[in-house]
């Protein structure tokens, strides 16, 4: 409970900041899991 409170304060003070960098890892980290996956299927 007080976990889920700490994290809502915290995403509420920086939240421009923490939503740009996980949208660029979200981003690398999709294209890495489409390379690897694309990788997979071309090897069978």
């Amino acid at each position: 409970m007080g976990n889920s409170l700490h994290n809502k304060i915290y995403l509420g003070r920086s939240t421009g900041f923490a939503s740009r960098r996980f949208q660029g890892v979200l981003a690398v980290g999709a294209i890495l899991a489409a390379g690897l996956l694309w990788i997979a299927l071309r090897a069978h």
